[in-house]
C-alpha cells in the first residue's frame, strides 16, 4: 500500500479545517502568494504600461509564481522524508492539509442557510457575501439561496477535489503550485480593463488546470446526488467560465433548480443564461440538501484517495 498522504490530509482537514486560533498565529500559506501577486501587480500593472507590456509581466508574475512554489514545496517534501524517514508521509500530508478546504466552505455556507430559515434576510446577504464575488445587498431569498449553492458547487472543484487531484498526480508541489495559480485568478484574473492583460496568463493557466478536475467534479456531483446528468451535458458549457459550469449544472440538475442567470457585480447587472432553466427557484432548504450531497461527494473523495493509496 502507498503512503496514503491524500487521505490523511483529508482527515486533517474534515477534523481541523485551518483553525482561527493557528490562522491568527501564523496565518495561511495563501496569504504568501496573496503578498507576492499584489507586490506584483503594483510593480507591473501600471496604467501607464501599454497592454502588451503589462501581458509579458503578468506572464513572468505567473512564471516566478508557479516555479518558486514548485521548488519550495518539492524542497519541503523532500526535507520531510530526510528527517522523518518511513514516516515522512504523515509531516507531508500535514503540509497539504491547508490547501483542501472541506470544513471552511461547509462552515461558511451553513450559516447562510440558517440565517434564511429565521427569517433573517440581512444576515444571510451579508454571510453570503463573505464567500461570492457578485453584490448580495439587494438580493432577495432566492437570490441569497442560489448564490451559497453556487459557490458551494464551484468550491467543491477549486477549493476541493482540484487540489486532490494534483496532490494525488504530483505530490505536495502539485497541490501548492495549483493553489498558487488558483489564488491567482481569484485576485488578478478578470475582465475589467484593469486586469484584463496584467492577468491574462493567471486566468489561462487556471482555466488548464481546472479543466480535467471540473468535469470530474461534476461527474461526482451527479453520483453524490444521483442524478443531474441530463443538466450538466446540456448546459455546461453556457456558463461564461470554461470549468465552472460543469460543477454548478450537475449540483443544479441533482437539486431540480435554476442556477446562474442574472447577477450583479460593482452596480452593473449582466445577464448570464440559466443554468437548469426548467427547475425552481432556489430556496433555503435547497441549500440544506446542497451540502448533504456536499458532504457525500466529499466521501467520494475519501474513497477515491484510499483507493489510489491502496492500488499506487
Amino acid at each position: 500500500m502507498a503512503d496514503p498522504v491524500a487521505l490523511l490530509a483529508l482527515a486533517l482537514d474534515a477534523g481541523i479545517g485551518w483553525p482561527d486560533r493557528l490562522y491568527r498565529w501564523i496565518g495561511h500559506p495563501v496569504g504568501a502568494f496573496a503578498r507576492f501577486l499584489n507586490l506584483a501587480e503594483r510593480l507591473g500593472n501600471r496604467p501607464h504600461y501599454p497592454a502588451p507590456v503589462r501581458r509579458v509581466l503578468g506572464v513572468v508574475t505567473m512564471f516566478l509564481l508557479i516555479g518558486v512554489t514548485g521548488v519550495i514545496a518539492w524542497g519541503l517534501d523532500q526535507g520531510t522524508h530526510l528527517l522523518f524517514g518511513r514516516w515522512g508521509w504523515i509531516a507531508s500530508a500535514a503540509l497539504a492539509w491547508p490547501a483542501l478546504a472541506q470544513r471552511s466552505l461547509y462552515v461558511h455556507v451553513r450559516p447562510v442557510a440558517e440565517a434564511l430559515m429565521r427569517g433573517d434576510l440581512s444576515a444571510a446577504r451579508a454571510l453570503v457575501a463573505r464567500v461570492v464575488g457578485r453584490d448580495t445587498g439587494r438580493l432577495d431569498q432566492a437570490g441569497v439561496s442560489r448564490a451559497a449553492i453556487e459557490t458551494l458547487a464551484e468550491s467543491f472543484c477549486d477549493g476541493i477535489f482540484a487540489p486532490l487531484f494534483w496532490l494525488l498526480l504530483l505530490g505536495l508541489p502539485g497541490v501548492w503550485v495549483y493553489k498558487a495559480i488558483n489564488t491567482a485568478d481569484s485576485l488578478i484574473g478578470h475582465k475589467e480593463p484593469r486586469w484584463r492583460a496584467f492577468g491574462w496568463a493567471a486566468a489561462r493557466i487556471d482555466d488548464v488546470a481546472n479543466w480535467v478536475p471540473a468535469r470530474i467534479a461534476g461527474v461526482l456531483v451527479c453520483v453524490a446526488g444521483a442524478g443531474g446528468w441530463r443538466v450538466m451535458r446540456r448546459d455546461a458549457r453556457t456558463h461564461a467560465s470554461p470549468n465552472a459550469g460543469w460543477p454548478e449544472a450537475a449540483m443544479a440538475g441533482a437539486l431540480g433548480i435554476a442556477l446562474a442567470g442574472p447577477v450583479a457585480y460593482d452596480g452593473v447587472t449582466q445577464i448570464k443564461p440559466w443554468i437548469g432553466r426548467e427547475g425552481r427557484a432556489a430556496m433555503p432548504t435547497d441549500i440544506v440538501t446542497a451540502l448533504q450531497l456536499y458532504a457525500r461527494a466529499c466521501l467520494l473523495l475519501w474513497v477515491i484517495a484510499g483507493s489510489v493509496a491502496w492500488l499506487v
